[in-house]
């Protein structure tokens, strides 16, 4: 998220509107559309935004807002949250305009037209109160309009006419002096208002594309700036109660990059990389969605503020590494779908085992590599996603389901990009060294790609798998067209015997919300409207020890009310719990209260684990090595 300031209003824009301006349509290309949005000027938490796209020669033309954006794979539908859609001619007077759809509006007497002025919702209270209808955007890719903060994902705000898709845009940004703002979009330099009260920040974008994958965050942020080997990192946080700064976390996010750049290796990177942390207090307007959504120079994350330090380090590591790594695929490695990606009807690749994926395998697999945590505690992390991947169809198609992702029952599988797709890397990565000798990876695979294709090159989303096989061996073919492209499940134990590793019952460290792996402690009844403890609770040490049993209601944490309308707060809260923390708990049980209060100590749970085989021949122990540590 990043915060933007300006200060050249409206007016300043419909002044330079005259009728000596160039043809939209005869200078597609060389013509920017002119967009600028005003802060100051805000009314009932709506932005005002105004569009001058230059002369038009035809006598209709349409614009749009994105009804799907890249990295989500579901609807959004930004069009709902414009209002007061106006065309105006160079005389000021309004021409008709035709909402043809959600996110589709069509302007008559085109010739005429100077500008569009419309007003934009945010999307942080639409989603906590439920919404104007049908999905709403996954947060990290949603907008915020607030007093002293603003979540500008510009393609919430700026929209493009059909006929101008290869236009390079300016936009102006108006906010108060006081606001910190930032952003990684082509800066062209401020200017201050008369009574310097405010600044109109200028950027500038090539084409609509680099409008939507630049966001911004406005306000009252805390920022740091730093450098990683040669990429300057700008970690901006926004904390609506101070509980976090960027400070506090800049040692984790240097830590985590500096490891994962080590572990790219020659892959080419970007000069600048932006990270927008909001922290969402769990207010009725805030979001609820946790998670990041990537872009090539940024990421925009929202996490639950109310974790402590270390928790948040935690979910910081988990979380951006994932985005980071995405400079690999798909943002240099990709296919037809997304390089020429439609934001109205788009079509989706085959791929997102690679996309997804492969991605978050390298997310999980730096921090072993470059020894940021234990062996077992990678382990431990494959094994929660195999169980968490056998919950969802694991005969599915991987190829069929990426490419009806927006489909049912295609869509509801989708979270198992995360845990099967991760799992897919492993065992093309354990595959690639065996027959190499140690000598060729998944990343190596990836640099491959990358240097074959790049950001600027598709790949035919039909024939990259038998590029793959071809660049690789009949192994690595043999498995993507029976397990991936098939709908075949995976036999892990076969590659766990290949790094000589076996399953057996270990000790885990866990949290507070489960009982090792993804073993949740909780259940609920909708009839009710109560969340209580189910059977799995007794398998956690801490709970256990302090006496709670299956059944047992939960009425408060720490003080707040739990209810099913704010579980995923205040449970995904408690994945920032550490040892040594005070805790309360309210419980109900058979009518009476209980009251459980003191402090955090350690929790542990008995699960199925991977473990080092004692009988591991040596060329397993050294193919275990390579997987490893390379």
């Amino acid at each position: 998220m990043k915060n933007y300031l300006a200060i050249l209003g409206l007016g300043v824009i419909m002044v330079s509107c005259g009728s000596a301006k160039p043809k939209a349509d005869d200078l597609a290309v060389s013509n920017p559309i002119e967009t600028a949005l005003d802060l100051t000027a805000v009314v009932d938490d709506r932005v005002p935004v105004t569009i001058n796209p230059g002369r038009f020669t035809t006598e209709t033309v349409t614009y749009r807002l994105p009804r799907v954006v890249q990295g989500t794979y579901s609807v959004s539908d930004f069009g709902k949250y414009v209002d007061d859609m106006k065309a105006l001619d160079y005389d000021g007077n309004e021409l008709e305009v035709t909402n043809v759809d959600t996110n589709t509006w069509t302007i008559a007497d085109a010739t005429k037209l100077d500008k569009l002025v419309y007003y934009v919702n945010d999307t942080f209270d639409i989603e906590s109160t439920g919404g104007i209808g049908g999905e709403n955007p996954f947060s990290p890719a949603g907008t915020n309009i607030e007093e002293d903060n603003y979540v500008l994902n510009l393609h919430g705000f700026i929209g493009y006419f059909d006929s101008l898709k290869k236009n390079q845009y300016t936009l102006d940004v108006t906010a108060p002096a006081t606001f910190v703002r930032t952003s990684a979009l082509q800066d062209r330099g401020m200017k201050s208002s008369a009574d310097g009260t405010a600044i109109t920040s200028s950027y500038f974008a090539e084409r609509y594309f680099d409008i939507t994958d630049n966001p911004m965050m406005y306000g009252k942020l805390d920022v740091e700036e730093f450098m990683v080997g040669d990429i300057k990192i700008v970690l901006s946080v926004y904390s609506p109660n101070k509980v976090h700064t960027a400070a506090s976390q800049k040692e984790t996010v240097y830590k985590m990059m500096q490891a994962q750049k080590e572990y790219l290796g020659d892959v080419n990177s970007t000069a600048r990389y932006d990270i927008y942390l909001y922290l969402s207090d769990g207010s009725d307007t805030a979001p609820k969605g946790m998670g990041a959504l990537e872009h090539h120079t940024s990421t925009v994350v929202v996490l639950p503020e109310s974790s402590s330090k270390e928790g948040l380090a935690s979910s910081i590591i988990d979380v951006v590494a994932h985005e980071f790594f995405h400079i690999v695929t798909p943002l240099s490695v990709h296919s037809e779908d997304v390089h020429y990606f439609d934001y109205n009807q788009p079509t989706f690749s085959k791929h997102l085992w690679m996309y997804e994926g492969v991605t978050e395998y390298f997310a999980q697999h730096f921090q072993v590599y470059k020894d940021l945590v234990e062996p077992s505690a990678f382990y431990n992390t494959i094994m929660q996603k195999i169980a968490t991947s056998k919950n969802l169809d694991d005969a599915m198609s991987f190829t069929i389901m990426s490419e009806n992702v927006l489909e049912e029952p295609y869509a509801s599988n989708y979270y198992n990009v995360y845990m099967k797709g991760a799992l897919i890397g492993m065992c093309i990565d354990i595959l690639m060294r065996e027959e190499s000798n140690g000598n060729r990876s998944m990343l190596s695979l990836m640099k491959e790609l990358s240097a074959k294709y790049g950001r600027e090159k598709p790949f035919v989303d039909d024939d990259i798998i038998a590029e793959i096989t071809a660049m690789t061996y009949p192994s690595v073919g043999e498995f993507l067209n029976t397990h991936v492209v098939g709908d075949v499940p995976i036999d892990y134990n076969e590659f766990f015997k290949k790094v000589g590793l076996t399953l057996g019952q270990t000790e885990v460290d866990t949290n507070y919300i489960f009982a090792g792996g993804q073993n949740i402690i909780f259940d609920g009844d909708q009839e009710k409207g109560t969340i209580f403890f189910s059977p799995m609770v007794l398998k956690n040490s801490f709970w256990a020890s302090q006496g709670v049993q299956a059944g047992d209601v939960i009425k408060k944490v720490n003080g707040k009310d739990l209810t099913l309308q704010n579980a995923q707060q205040v449970i995904g809260g408690m994945l920032g719990w550490q040892p040594g923390q005070d805790y309360s708990l309210e419980l109900e049980r058979n009518g009476e209260t209980i009251n459980l209060e003191g402090k955090l100590e350690k929790a542990t749970a008995i699960s199925e684990s991977l473990v080092e085989d004692e009988n591991a021949t040596d060329a397993q122990k050294a193919l275990r090595a390579s997987w490893l540590k390379g």
